[in-house]
């Protein structure tokens, strides 16, 4: 967000205002939506150092506090929303309802502010914009669908089912992962008790050797340092990393970037997300080809919902070479996402005019390939898992015995 300085004529008197923005046409907008008076200027400025602190220190608050909609909240919410719009009840009315009538606080204040913004006359899917973070991109793509086709009921429909279908697949991610996750939190909870009171028993014995411990054992007595000496601090000092690293990602586009592109390099998780993002991306664009929207619109609706950056710019190039004249296969092509195979499939839609239908088969396909990498996810983590407590057992053997195998050793020897 950029910042800027408009000047405004109020009551006969020339005052300045700071605001925020992406660009120079936005800032006019708020400008104008934020003051009553005559718009004399908008001007970029360089932010005030004070300004940066506030900022920043509003953000990291804003990212420590602000919490998504439960899930099944807002499917129940949606599909509300859906049956009240096919009723012929205001978007307005429908959206006070729901917000009057739920447990679920963050869902109350955000349909609830989402209403006042619509009472303002803002479009449904803009005033969705400001609760991207709790909404979730493929809600607002999906809106925006209903509002460009006229048929916002329908589009709901589709979003309910396509949140459920999501909401299914986060479960079973959850069971497949429940018994690897409960193995390893046995298993640190079993090594830190060892640091914590194993280790210590024999620290005074090594002590008395005077002799040179080896590689294993220095970093077993430097650990169970840190851990009696500095654990909570160490602790204190995780979580402060773990939450500013977050703001980091949550408000610098470019170390977001890094960090999704690091996450597709690794192992198991790559495939994870390259399949989930392909999967609703066929899946919206399908919709948005059988409401009629143009190939190109359609994309850009489309990628509006991918989270991850590099394969959001990806497919981005595909909009580009379709506004270009290009056909849709050789942009599909040029991103190097996607098999032969599917490239095969759409082309053949675009020659016979079925390019609706194969997306919707590639969507089936993709959807197909993320819920085997999901069915086969505990079998994929068991070597890393198995790796991991190898590790731990064979520095805390070695790490113990090694010192006392020598110290046998010096015994024997001066026998």
């Amino acid at each position: 967000m950029k910042y800027y300085i408009a000047t405004v004529i109020t009551k006969g008197k020339k005052e300045e205002f700071p605001l925020y923005a992406n660009n120079k046409k936005e800032a006019n907008d708020h400008a104008k939506l934020k003051h009553s008076g005559i718009i004399i200027k908008v001007v970029e400025a360089q932010e005030p150092l004070d300004a940066q602190l506030k900022r920043f220190k509003t953000n990291f608050l804003q990212n420590i506090k602000k919490r998504k909609i439960k899930p099944d909240a807002l499917i129940a919410a949606i599909r509300q929303l859906a049956v009240m719009t096919n009723a012929g009840i205001s978007i307005h009315d429908s959206l006070n309802e729901i917000a009057n009538s739920t447990q679920d606080q963050n869902l109350k204040f955000v349909f609830s502010k989402l209403a006042d913004d619509i009472n303002s006359g803002h479009s449904f899917s803009s005033s969705m914009e400001n609760f991207r973070f709790e909404l979730g991109n493929l809600t607002i793509a999906m809106v925006q669908l209903g509002e460009k086709t006229g048929n916002l009921d329908e589009a709901l429909y589709s979003l309910a089912n396509m949140l459920e279908e999501i909401r299914a697949n986060i479960i079973k991610f959850k069971k497949a992962m429940a018994y690897p996750r409960n193995v390893m939190i046995a298993m640190a909870i079993a090594f830190t008790v060892l640091i914590s009171y194993v280790v210590p028993q024999f620290k005074t014995i090594f002590e008395e050797l005077n002799a040179e411990l080896p590689l294993p054992t220095q970093i077993l007595l430097t650990l169970e340092h840190l851990f009696n000496n500095y654990g909570p601090y160490v602790l204190l000092i995780l979580v402060a990393a773990f939450l500013f690293f977050k703001y980091l990602i949550n408000n610098h586009r470019h170390i977001r970037y890094g960090w999704h592109q690091f996450l597709l390099k690794t192992y198991l998780i790559n495939n994870i997300i390259k399949y989930a993002t392909l999967s609703r991306f066929t899946l919206v664009f399908s919709e948005l080809l059988r409401a009629g929207i143009p190939i190109a619109e359609a994309l850009e609706t489309a990628t509006t919902m991918i989270d991850n950056l590099p394969l959001k710019a990806k497919l981005i190039t595909v909009r580009n070479a379709v506004e270009k004249g290009d056909t849709l296969n050789k942009g599909l092509q040029d991103t190097e996402l996607f098999e032969n195979m599917i490239i095969q499939m759409v082309s053949a839609g675009e020659d016979s005019g079925t390019l609706d239908t194969m997306v919707g088969k590639v969507a089936e396909y993709y959807k197909m390939k993320f819920d085997a990498i999901i069915d086969g996810l505990s079998e994929a983590i068991e070597p890393i898992m198995l790796l991991i407590i190898a590790s731990m057992v064979i520095l805390l053997a070695l790490g113990i015995f090694l010192p006392m195998w020598d110290m046998g050793n010096a015994v024997q020897g001066r026998q």
